[in-house]
């Protein structure tokens, strides 16, 4: 399998860790959705990372699709989502919620990368903020009254989405990450990028366009 796309997207970087974790082998291509656009294209006409191109050929699109693949590839014994039930519904309703949260957070960042100044809509911005600000809460309030070390109890998609954000989010805009006010998402984090499936996939954010 080849996987599309640089290790500092928390999408890209979901679905590497997916594959660590289950020791699947793959070609990692760190192509730049800006400088490799036109090469990512002949996979992903949306140009977007990450992309998955299977043994037989098929590009997987979208990070939450791919991962689904992938539960389906080493099948419900393994998967890091059960195929049904509460606990499903719950661990897809946080992995909505921290990918919404990053991207917000690749918006917010291409605001300020790509306009200037005045250039800049201060109503787009003060919305992201707020986005990000009130789901980091939310998602606080629920890994606290949850407790236990992972989010459904054994490590999961959702762990994976929520620390693969609050990395990304702490490089792109680490004024808006407070470890001292959100404690519990700070320890799963903390647990998370300590183990080696994170540590492998690792990359800092850099953009370039």
């Amino acid at each position: 399998m080849i996987l599309i796309g640089q290790y500092d997207s928390p999408f890209v970087r979901r679905v590497a860790v997916a594959l660590q974790h289950h020791g699947l082998a793959y070609e990692h291509r760190p192509w730049s959705v800006w400088a490799d656009a036109e090469s990512i294209a002949k996979y992903n006409p949306l140009r977007r990372v990450p992309v998955l191109v299977t043994d037989d050929g098929e590009s997987l699109v979208e990070s939450a699709a791919i991962l689904d693949a992938i539960d389906g590839m080493v099948g419900p014994e393994r998967a890091l989502l059960p195929p049904s039930g509460e606990a499903r519904r719950a661990g897809l309703r946080v992995c909505a919620l921290a990918t919404g949260l990053a991207d917000k957070a690749v918006s917010l960042l291409y605001e300020h990368v790509l306009r200037s100044g005045d250039r800049r809509s201060p109503v787009w911005v003060s919305r992201c903020v707020q986005q990000i600000g009130e789901t980091l809460d939310l998602l606080e309030r629920e890994r606290a009254a949850r407790g236990g070390d992972y989010w459904l109890g054994a490590f999961s998609h959702a762990d994976i989405a929520v620390a693969c954000a609050l990395r990304f989010l702490g490089e792109a805009h680490p004024t808006l990450v407070d470890p001292a006010r959100r404690p519990a998402l700070a320890a799963l984090s903390a647990r998370c990028e300590a183990l080696p499936v994170f540590s492998a996939v690792v990359q800092p954010l850099h953009v370039a366009v």
